[in-house]
C-alpha cells in the first residue's frame, strides 16, 4: 500500500526519554515528513534503579530499531512537564515548569507509571499502592564474591512475603533487588516514593529469616547505597489513545502493571515500534493509524491483566485447599511453594519470546486482505 506524504509535516512530541520514549523517537523519526521532539525532565544522563532485563522479546525490537549492535547516545535537556492541553484543531499544547510552551499534532506519553500525559487525558485514572516495596542497589562483585558460589549466577530467594534477587550485571557490578509485601489496606506509601534513599537498617530488618550469606550480602551495602521504590499499579485502560487521536500512550503509562513481568522496557519499546509502523502505514489518516495501534497492543495488555488476575485467584484457591484438607494453616514451605509456582506454572513464551515484528506482519496481511 502506498500513501502520499502530507504537505505539512506531522509534529510528534514524545514526553519521556526512557527506553520507551527513545524507541518511539527512533522508530517515528524514520517516517518521511515527520518532525519528532522528545522531552525529558532529567537534567543529566545517569544510572537510576539497578539492572534492566533484556529478554528475547526486547532484543527483537532492538533489532527492528537498528540499535541492537551499536547503541549511541545524545540528548538535550528540557524541563518538567506540568500541563497538557487539548487545543482542538491546533493540536496539543505542552506547558512546562519554566514557562516554556510547545505544540504538537500528536503527543506520545512515554512518561511512566506516574504519567502526566495520561493524567491529562484520563483524569479519573488512579494508581494505587500494591503493598510491595522494592529496595535496589549495585555493589562491586569483589565485595561479595566470597560469600556463596551460587551468587555468581542470577537467582531469587523467597519467603512467603519477601524475595531477594541477586544478579551480576557486567562491568564488575552485582545487583541486589529486594522486595517485601505488606497489606496495602494497613500500610500506605507516597505516590512519589520512587528512588528515595533509605537507611540500611530498615532494609535489613525485612530479611532476618534468610540464610547467613544473604544477610551478609545485604549488610555489605555501604551506608546510603539503597534506594526505595514503592510499587503502584492501575486498572486496565479501554484505549491507549485519546483526544481525537492527538494522544497515544506507550510503556508503563499505558499499562500500570508495576513491573509484574520484569519486561517493562521491552513492552515500551514494542509499543513505540508498533506506533511508528501504524503511523507510517496511514500517515495521511492519523485516526486509522491510532486505531490500528490500539488493535495491535490492547489485546496484548488485556491478556497480561487477565493472567495476573487468574494467577492471584489460583494461588488463593490453592492455599484454601491446603487449609481445608489439613485443617491447619499452610506451612512456611507450602506458602513459599505456592507463591513461586502453582500447578507447575504456565507457559509465558507469549511474553518472553514474543516477536513483535511477526505480530505486525500478521496484521499487515489482515489489512491487505481487507483492502
Amino acid at each position: 500500500m502506498t500513501v502520499d506524504a502530507p504537505a505539512q509535516p506531522l509534529k510528534v512530541a514524545i514526553v519521556g526519554a526512557g527506553p520507551g520514549g527513545l524507541a518511539t523517537a527512533i522508530a517515528v523519526s524514520k517516517i518521511p515528513n515527520v518532525e519528532v521532539t522528545a522531552y525529558e525532565q532529567a537534567s543529566e544522563l545517569r544510572e537510576v534503579g539497578a539492572g534492566i532485563s533484556i529478554g528475547a522479546n526486547s532484543w527483537r525490537v532492538l533489532e527492528l530499531l537498528g540499535v541492537a549492535d551499536t547503541l549511541t547516545s545524545g540528548h538535550e535537556t528540557w524541563t518538567v512537564l506540568n500541563i497538557v492541553l487539548d487545543k482542538g484543531d491546533k493540536g496539543v499544547e505542552l506547558q512546562f515548569e519554566d514557562g516554556t510552551v510547545a505544540t504538537a499534532d500528536l503527543v506520545v506519553g512515554a512518561d511512566g507509571i506516574r504519567s502526566v500525559v495520561r493524567d491529562a487525558a484520563w483524569p479519573d485514572y488512579e494508581i494505587k499502592f500494591t503493598g510491595t516495596t522494592i529496595w535496589r542497589t549495585l555493589l562491586p562483585w569483589d565485595d561479595v564474591k566470597d560469600l556463596d558460589p551460587r551468587f555468581e549466577t542470577t537467582g531469587w530467594w523467597h519467603t512467603p512475603t519477601t524475595h531477594v534477587y541477586f544478579s551480576p550485571v557486567g562491568e564488575g557490578l552485582w545487583e541486589i533487588a529486594a522486595r517485601a509485601w505488606h497489606d496495602p489496606a494497613i500500610h500506605s506509601a507516597s505516590k512519589v516514593s520512587w528512588g528515595v534513599p533509605v537507611a540500611n537498617e530498615h532494609v535489613e530488618s525485612h530479611f532476618t529469616e534468610y540464610i547467613s550469606p544473604i544477610r551478609e550480602a545485604l549488610a555489605r551495602v555501604p551506608p546510603g547505597g539503597w534506594r526505595e521504590f514503592a510499587a503502584f499499579a492501575g486498572p486496565e485502560l479501554g484505549k491507549l489513545t485519546a483526544w481525537d487521536n492527538k494522544i497515544a500512550l506507550v510503556g508503563d503509562s499505558s499499562h500500570a502493571l508495576s513491573g509484574a513481568f520484569g519486561s517493562g522496557a521491552g513492552f515500551a519499546m514494542e509499543d513505540g515500534w508498533v506506533l511508528a509502523q501504524a503511523l507510517a502505514r496511514f500517515r495521511n489518516d492519523r485516526k486509522r493509524a491510532l486505531e490500528l495501534f490500539d488493535a495491535v497492543r490492547l489485546p496484548y495488555y488485556a491478556r497480561m491483566y487477565a493472567h495476573l488476575g487468574s494467577e492471584a485467584a489460583r494461588r488463593k484457591t490453592r492455599l484454601e485447599e491446603i487449609e481445608g484438607s489439613s485443617g491447619r494453616e499452610p506451612s512456611f514451605d507450602e506458602r513459599v511453594a505456592n507463591k513461586i509456582i502453582v500447578d507447575g506454572g504456565v507457559d509465558m513464551s507469549w511474553i518472553y519470546e514474543h516477536d513483535v515484528g511477526a505480530t505486525w506482519q500478521g496484521w499487515v496481511k489482515v489489512l491487505e486482505r481487507g483492502e
